[in-house]
């Protein structure tokens, strides 16, 4: 495809373009990996901006409130770097996420029994009652997005996706965390 026809690309054919033009430029180009990152990346970048859009943006939330409140929710009451750590958020994400769900009634901040210098975040009843109902229509999303392959490929995107979670690359860019 040349740069004139980049007109009738679309957000999945430009997987493809890319590719190809990637690799006419540069030959050593792993495309299959280049195709694995580029592809993933517009999975997860389409399912979040499905969910953020049909779940979350209604209720007020971003994508990283939403993540924050599914953590405390299962896991809480956390310190903050606990919270940021388990939800892929940074610190400051966090510190700035809680803010607004403190605001809106959602959490509660307190201090730590064990560090006095330690904050603990803890989701109020409000926010279980937003959370467990926001997450029964997020839930319902997954379902139609996995609706698309059997119960055996569920499982071996899934086997799959979580091998790449736990090989060398992750483990490497966990420590960045």
């Amino acid at each position: 495809m040349t740069a004139a026809g980049s007109g009738e690309l679309d957000y999945l054919s430009f997987v493809d373009f890319a590719i190809e033009r990637t690799t006419a430029e540069l030959p050593s180009v792993d495309a299959d990996a280049m195709r694995l990152g580029l592809t993933l990346h517009r999975l997860a970048s389409a399912l979040v901006y499905d969910w953020e859009s049909t779940v979350h943006r209604p209720r007020g939330w971003s994508w990283a409130g939403f993540r924050v409140l599914f953590v405390l929710w299962l896991a809480g009451p956390l310190e903050g770097k606990r919270v940021a750590q388990l939800s892929g958020n940074s610190r400051a994400a966090v510190s700035a996420v809680v803010n607004t769900l403190e605001r809106d009634g959602l959490v509660t901040r307190r201090q730590a029994v064990h560090d006095r210098r330690a904050v603990l975040i803890e989701l109020t009843g409000a926010g279980h009652d937003a959370i467990t109902g926001a997450y029964e229509e997020h839930n319902a999303r997954e379902r139609v997005w996995a609706d698309a392959l059997t119960r055996d490929e569920r499982r071996t995107l899934t086997d799959l996706l979580e091998k790449l979670m736990t090989g060398p690359a992750a483990n490497e860019a966990k420590q960045r965390f």
